[in-house]
C-alpha cells in the first residue's frame, strides 16, 4: 500500500511518458487512488493530471472509461480556466482507484504510441501556453471533454485534449494551438452532422406528410 503522507517531488526534466511510467512501477496490487496520483505530480499536476486521465480515451470507439474520467477532466479544467493553482477534486473522486492493470496499461500505450509527443513537443510560442492562454486552453479543454462523453466519439476530442495536456507541460504552445484547432474542428463537425439531421428529419416529415395527408 502506498503511504500517502510522503511527500514526492516531480522533477521538471523528466518526460510525461517516464511519470506515467513511474506511475505504474510505484503502485502497489491495487493500484493507486487519484489523490496517490495527484500528490506525485507536483506543480505539472493540471497538464499531467489531464493528460494521464485522457489516454485511455484515446482508445477508439471505447465506452465507459470516458462518462467515468469526464468529470474530473471537467473540474481539473473549470479550475484552470477560473485560474486556481492547484488542483482540487472531491474526496470522493481521489478516492476513487486506478487498478494496477490500467496503469500498466496507461504506461504500455504511452511509451508505443505517445513517443512523438514527446519527442516533438519543447518550449516554444510560449505565449500561448501560459498566462491567460492557459485559461484560453482550459475553456477548449472543456469544450472537448463534453464531446468526450458521447457514445463512440471519445478518440478525436482525447487527441485534442493530449495535444493541449502536452503543450501546456512542455510550455508548448504550438501543441497548445494544434490541440484547440483540433477541439474546435470536432465539435463544428459534431454541430454540422447534428443540425444536417435535424434539418433533414423535419423535411422528411414534411414531405411524408404532404403525400400522406
Amino acid at each position: 500500500m502506498i503511504d500517502t503522507t510522503n511527500h514526492y517531488t516531480d522533477d521538471p526534466r523528466q518526460g510525461f511518458i517516464g511519470l506515467v511510467v513511474g506511475l505504474a512501477k510505484a503502485s502497489g496490487p491495487e493500484g493507486l487512488t487519484l489523490r496517490e496520483i495527484r500528490d506525485r505530480l507536483d506543480e505539472r499536476a493540471f497538464g499531467l493530471m489531464i493528460l494521464i486521465l485522457a489516454i485511455p480515451c484515446l482508445v477508439p470507439a471505447l465506452y465507459g472509461v470516458p462518462q467515468i474520467v469526464g468529470i474530473p477532466i471537467l473540474l481539473l479544467a473549470g479550475q484552470m480556466l477560473l485560474g486556481r493553482e492547484e488542483p482540487w477534486l472531491p474526496e470522493a473522486v481521489l478516492k476513487r482507484r486506478v487498478s494496477r492493470a490500467m496503469l500498466d496499461r496507461m504506461a504500455d500505450f504511452a511509451v508505443k504510441r505517445m513517443g512523438w509527443f514527446e519527442r516533438l513537443s519543447r518550449p516554444r510560442l510560449t505565449l500561448f501556453a501560459q498566462g491567460l492562454a492557459e485559461r484560453a486552453a482550459a475553456a477548449f479543454m472543456i469544450l472537448a471533454t463534453l464531446t468526450i462523453v458521447l457514445p463512440m466519439t471519445n478518440t478525436v476530442p482525447s487527441v485534442a485534449l493530449a495535444l493541449m495536456s502536452v503543450g501546456l507541460i512542455q510550455r508548448d504552445g504550438l501543441f497548445v494551438a494544434a490541440g484547440a484547432a483540433v477541439a474546435t474542428g470536432w465539435v463544428t463537425a459534431l454541430l454540422v452532422v447534428g443540425i444536417g439531421f435535424v434539418v433533414g428529419a423535419g423535411w422528411a416529415v414534411g414531405l411524408m406528410a404532404r403525400f400522406t395527408g
